[in-house]
């Protein structure tokens, strides 16, 4: 039998011993849960044993059958108490600290990962370590970490803690100038890979999303600020991306080769589906009208057509016009 199978069946029977708790699972329910004789159990017990998991076989039971149970008290050295199975998903879930790249948090998440690390035994971590990888990330695109730029993510992560106005000297893309803005930095906010600064501007009076990466400086100032706008617990809920514009009505169809793909996910938690008569699928819902909308429909090419409102309409079809003259 390949060894990932095995490796993956005793994962299950871990899981089942620590669901069971107390009452303790017999051999002949583990063997019916994985579908395989009580000979490749014991062995399969044998080998978590030798890991270093801490399973015993309880036989005090006044019905005369052996159960085996976790030793809940393996772990207690963890000041939050973590189960095993908590444990272990921390220890996969590893690869998600790879998507903090450039963050203030980077070095202390890995860190906080060593030391659950550190719980488990260098046998246990191998056992763990030969599952395949069940929790993996492809790392998005980010701005390359700088000691000027760490510097400047700590400031902004002090000015939000402690609520003490800002000036900051902001890179504006859209507009292609620089400018100094007064701020009251309210949250950061970590999306697509980088890292942005939602801040209250005095001077247009409303909270605005600055890239932490386009920030030039940041200087605190001594003068605090109370917020006066509550801003919602996710960030940017109402944007495919990363904008805090109001949300608007948009309705898509989709053709048939893509409609499989659009009903699999949820890409907008306002998004309202229905069938058309071709065998596609038809999409309402509310977000900003930004450049990650735009950007979203394109992607689909020419299975993806906007129904309204009429002037998106418009604009995508210039998009794919303006793409088209590049090839002519």
């Amino acid at each position: 039998m390949p060894r990932n199978a095995e490796v993956i069946r005793q994962w299950t029977i871990l899981r089942a011993i620590e669901q069971a708790r107390a009452a303790g699972v017999t051999i002949d329910q583990l063997a019916s849960v994985c579908n395989v004789t009580t000979r490749t159990i014991r062995r399969d017990l044998q080998a978590l044993e030798e890991a270093g998991f801490p399973v015993y076989d309880d036989r005090s039971r006044d019905d005369g059958k052996t159960r085996w149970v976790l030793n809940g008290q393996a772990f207690k050295g963890l000041s939050t108490g973590l189960t095993l199975s908590e444990l272990c998903a921390l220890y996969f879930s590893r690869s998600l600290a790879e998507s903090l790249a450039g963050t203030p948090f980077k070095a202390d998440v890995e860190s906080a990962f060593d030391k659950l690390t550190g719980a488990l035994t260098p046998h246990m971590q191998q056992f763990l370590d030969q599952l395949p990888r069940v929790l993996s990330t492809k790392t998005q695109p980010h701005p390359q970490p700088s000691s000027e730029r760490t510097r400047i993510e700590a400031r902004a992560l002090e000015a939000t803690l402690h609520q003490r106005q800002a000036t900051i000297t902001y890179f504006s893309r859209s507009s292609g100038r620089t400018k100094k803005y007064l701020v009251h930095p309210y949250r950061l906010a970590y999306a697509q890979g980088a890292l942005y600064l939602l801040a209250y501007v005095p001077e247009y009076h409303e909270v605005r999303t600055f890239a932490m990466e386009r920030i030039e400086e940041l200087s605190l100032l001594e003068d605090t600020f109370t917020p006066i706008e509550e801003l919602p617990e996710e960030a940017f809920p109402h944007s495919l991306g990363v904008h805090s514009g109001p949300p608007e009505r948009i309705e898509l169809e989709f053709q048939p080769a893509v409609a499989g793909y659009v009903r699999a996910r949820t890409w907008h938690p306002s998004q309202q589906l229905r069938e058309t008569d071709n065998g596609g699928v038809a999409m309402a819902l509310d977000v900003c009208r930004d450049r990650a909308l735009q950007s979203w429909i394109l992607s689909f090419g020419p299975f993806a057509r906007v129904i309204a409102p009429a002037d998106l309409a418009r604009d995508i079809a210039a998009q794919f016009e303006e793409a088209r003259a590049q090839y002519s």
